[in-house]
């Protein structure tokens, strides 16, 4: 039976980790993109035990550097061929659109553009940089699917959370789009709404005041990594005929962006 390859952008922290680490534990292959060399590579000493792995250092912002790097994709063969044959990465037949982030929680009146920028760069382009190149040869085989990492924070506006909820709003209607122009091709579009799951998100969003993140999470039971990492595998397993197209999951703790049960 062919092994599996996913791709999964973001990949050294948080849901991008637990998913890379879920599906090693099931044989796919690993594709891993991230911004942060050092952690890629510790990521894969973690998981080449399991499975076949690339890390390929990607800004998701950068067209040129997704392009580059999938024009470069490869697998080292095994070790029972020649020194230096290569497998080259015939498809890719999952795509998670992990990367994403969020910065401050400035009303629109105090808000940075750089700040801005970033959010809607990564959240908003570089989900289409990545999956404009990957989806025509999904197309093209008739089979493959895109899982992207939307948030709650799509679904309802909350104080502060202004460009980064605009940035996941357009998360999700790219999603129900992207079902649309799709349909009938036999590729697959899911998206995924999380509610507070503790990564290093709030960490990234109050950029490194550990203090301040912490709060994010006190006095509640978060979601976890994994916990994500289960759905998206649990989609990305379905019987060709099953297309999971939205899902929200959050803490039970929470009922939406502003009812949080807190101790």
């Amino acid at each position: 039976m062919e092994t599996l390859s996913v791709l999964i952008t973001g990949a050294t922290s948080g849901i991008g980790k637990a998913c890379a680490e879920v599906f090693a534990e099931n044989n796919w292959n690993l594709i891993l993109w991230a911004r942060r060399s050092e952690r890629l590579a510790e990521l894969k000493e973690h998981l080449q035990s399991k499975t076949k792995v690339i890390i390929q250092t990607v800004d998701v912002r950068d067209r040129h550097a997704v392009i580059t790097a999938l024009n470069e994709t490869h697998f080292v063969a095994d070790d029972n061929l020649p020194p230096g044959t290569r497998h080259p990465v015939q498809h890719i037949d999952v795509l998670i659109n992990n990367a994403g982030l969020s910065r401050s929680l400035n009303p629109v009146q105090e808000g940075e553009y750089e700040d801005w920028d970033e959010m809607i760069d990564t959240n908003i382009k570089g989900l289409l940089n990545v999956t404009r190149e990957i989806v025509p040869s999904m197309v093209e085989r008739g089979t493959g699917t895109i899982i992207n990492i939307a948030s709650i924070a799509g679904r309802q506006a909350y104080r502060g959370g202004n460009v980064y909820g605009a940035t996941k709003a357009a998360v999700k209607l790219l999603s129900e789009s992207f079902q649309i122009d799709l349909n009938g091709t036999g590729v697959r579009v899911c998206n995924i709404d999380p509610g507070l799951v503790e990564t290093e998100f709030s960490l990234v969003r109050y950029r490194g005041d550990t203090e301040r993140a912490a709060k994010t999470y006190k006095g509640l039971t978060p979601l976890i990594g994994k916990d994500i990492a289960d759905i998206v595998y649990f989609v990305a397993t379905r019987p060709p005929h099953v297309s999971i197209q939205d899902v929200m999951v959050t803490p039970t703790d929470q009922a939406n962006v502003y009812v949080v049960a807190r101790d």
